[in-house]
């Protein structure tokens, strides 16, 4: 069902829309042209490289092997994305977060390829790995950053809850929901919507590719709620470990959610 018409013209004339908004972020001042352009480039180099890992990588006998490599790769960036939108070194962030993202895209492999959803290969691993993990990074980034702000601009109430008795869990859920919450909304607000506004990818390509509407349905389903449980297990586990580690073992602030 997909056209031969396939290329580099069909590709830049996509452009069109992406001049469109260069033009009207220039217009109001946005002063994000240059993000919006560099988004663009990167990702097209970044896909053009994929394409070609691709293609060495599912042609090679060790097409399994290199599938799992590329899942720690994938959790490999991923914790390093999470981290360092904290923007401070807080050294269990980076356990907890390889922890939760890996765990997360394992059972969502052990589901889909346990029921037998979808075959096991190389290259359906890969995908599946992918749609988790690059779904909860996104999240999971944006509610550690949330709780590293909360934490440094909450700083007096966090001492306050302190003084008056409060131990690190209080403080945990004083901090972590209001950081994950906002976090999660647009994830909830996507799932929300599936069907009626949006057409994700997953059913989409199916539907494209001929598959039974159902079916399609079906797999599109277990793709969103094996998203949106990654999502909400990668954030609340992301938030627990910045909103612990502003307090010490001594049960004071911790230095670097101090202004300054």
């Amino acid at each position: 069902m997909i056209s031969g018409v396939v290329g580099w013209p069909a590709v830049i004339a996509s452009l069109a829309i992406v001049v469109v908004a260069l033009v009207l972020a220039r217009w109001i001042g946005l002063s994000l042209e240059r993000e919006i352009l560099g988004a663009s480039l990167r990702a097209a180099v970044q896909l053009l490289a994929v394409g070609g890992l691709f293609v060495a990588i599912f042609g090679s006998d060790s097409a399994p092997l290199w599938a799992w490599s590329w899942l720690v790769v994938m959790t490999a960036v991923g914790t390093w994305t999470v981290t360092r939108r904290a923007r401070f070194r807080l050294p269990m962030l980076s356990v907890v977060a390889t922890a939760a993202i890996l765990g997360s895209a394992l059972v969502s492999l052990a589901i889909t390829f346990g029921l037998g959803v979808i075959e096991y290969t190389p290259v359906s691993l890969v995908v599946i790995a992918g749609i988790t993990i690059g779904n909860a990074v996104p999240s999971t980034a944006l509610a550690v950053n949330q709780s590293v702000n909360l934490c440094r601009d909450r700083m007096g109430e966090v001492e306050a809850l302190l003084a008056l008795g409060c131990d690190r869990r209080q403080v945990v859920r004083f901090i972590a929901p209001q950081a994950a919450h906002a976090a999660l909304i647009p994830q909830i607000d996507r799932t929300k919507v599936v069907g009626l506004i949006a057409l994700p990818g997953a059913l989409t390509g199916l539907l494209l590719a001929g598959a039974d509407p159902v079916d399609a349905v079906v797999v599109q389903l277990l793709v969103m709620y094996l998203i949106l449980g990654a999502t909400t297990i990668c954030v609340v586990a992301g938030v627990t470990a910045v909103s612990r580690q502003v307090v010490t073992d001594g049960l004071v602030v911790a230095g670097w959610a101090r202004p300054g």
